[in-house]
């Protein structure tokens, strides 16, 4: 007897379908490969990814990415709500039915910033293993720090000697400051570091959200130039700080160090900066972003009100409170660290995990993207 469809499962395909339909083509009749999973719970997102080897690399067979907001008002309340465990939930039952329909061998599920940080995090952990079915495990800033690295690795140039690696995320950004021994080799992580701020505390504790009072705080919908400014003078305090220990803007100035992104942020400001109708993670990833470019896509979003920003295609309702918050972070980072351009990747934490469990499983495997 056949199994009912399930009409929640269905609309999340559905509405997903032309963001990765021209990533996972149909395989009948193929010989089935193992399939491993990756799945990354942030403060914002919930993302997972299916894949199966292919060669010496893997070849992304589903994926599955919602908004969630789990960390919302946790800088006041120190604790998860009701109705961000909701919504994250309903995502998970998303992710678990797909690792079950897609047969997988081996999965790693882990959570990041909000779940470290909350009071209640070990309730909600319950829940999620009682509802939907899955062990989530909450990693640290360094393990999280060092599997974006692994996901990465494929984007770094030849003839760079360090790099640095940023991932704006809800609740924290993460800094990685690398070195390469030699053309083709991994990057190594010389060292790391975790800052207190990402797009959804830093849009709450500023006001930049329609929900947490952007016209009250402010007095418009838009926020004034002068705002935006001493926001970014009080992060730059915290980048200043890494750069005095690793001496990272000197490097700069050499010209030996590539800058790559990983992020929403970067990802959202790349696909305006393109022209994208909307989102294409293919045209995306792997793709360049000069500082002059940045800067003008900036100043478009600064420029828009709330609405504006919604109906702009690469940003939509569900980014359009946190995207300012993301600008200000990405512009501290380029103005601590003055390069011409950085590397885009839609990339990071899921690919490393992967690839670390089908390394355990096939020895030899190198990194080869998705």
């Amino acid at each position: 007897m056949r199994r009912p469809r399930n009409p929640a499962v269905t609309n999340v395909t559905r509405k997903s379908r032309p963001r990765i339909k021209p990533r996972f083509p149909a395989r009948r009749n193929a010989r089935r490969r193992p399939a491993y999973a990756a799945l990354d719970l942030g403060t914002n997102n919930c993302r997972l990814l299916v894949a199966e080897p292919a060669g010496r690399g893997f070849r992304v067979v589903d994926a599955f990415s919602r908004i969630v907001r789990l960390g919302e008002g946790l800088e006041r309340r120190r604790r998860l709500s009701a109705a961000a465990m909701e919504r994250t939930i309903d995502a998970l039952k998303v992710c678990a039915s797909k690792m079950r329909r897609r047969r997988v061998v081996s999965a790693r599920n882990v959570a990041t910033e909000a779940c470290r940080r909350a009071e209640n995090c070990d309730s909600f952990l319950a829940r999620v293993r009682a509802e939907a079915g899955l062990e989530i495990e909450i990693i640290s800033a360094e393990e999280e720090a060092e599997l974006a690295l692994a996901g990465c690795a494929p984007l770094f140039d030849a003839g760079y000697s360090h790099g640095l690696v940023f991932d704006i995320g809800g609740g924290s950004t993460e800094l990685m400051w690398v070195r390469r021994d030699g053309a083709g080799s991994a990057p190594g992580l010389i060292a790391s570091a975790s800052l207190p701020f990402g797009v959804v505390n830093l849009s709450e504790t500023h006001g930049l959200s329609e929900t947490h009072g952007l016209s009250e705080t402010h007095g418009r919908d838009r926020m004034p130039r002068e705002a935006y400014e001493a926001m970014i003078a009080r992060l730059a305090t915290h980048l200043e700080a890494f750069d005095a220990r690793h001496r990272i803007r000197r490097r700069i100035g050499a010209g030996s160090v590539q800058m790559l992104g990983t992020s929403g942020t970067v990802t959202t400001l790349a696909a305006i900066h393109l022209g994208l109708p909307g989102y294409d993670r293919s045209a995306v990833d792997g793709s360049y972003l000069g500082v002059d470019d940045i800067e003008a896509v900036n100043r478009k979003l600064l420029g828009m009100d709330h609405r504006e920003r919604m109906a702009e295609p690469c940003v939509g309702p569900a980014r359009a409170d946190f995207v300012l918050a993301g600008c200000a972070i990405l512009e501290t980072i380029l103005r601590t660290w003055p390069v011409a351009r950085l590397r885009v990747a839609d990339r990071g934490v899921r690919e490393g995990i992967l690839l670390r469990l089908m390394r355990d499983a096939r020895p030899g495997l190198r990194a080869a993207g998705s």
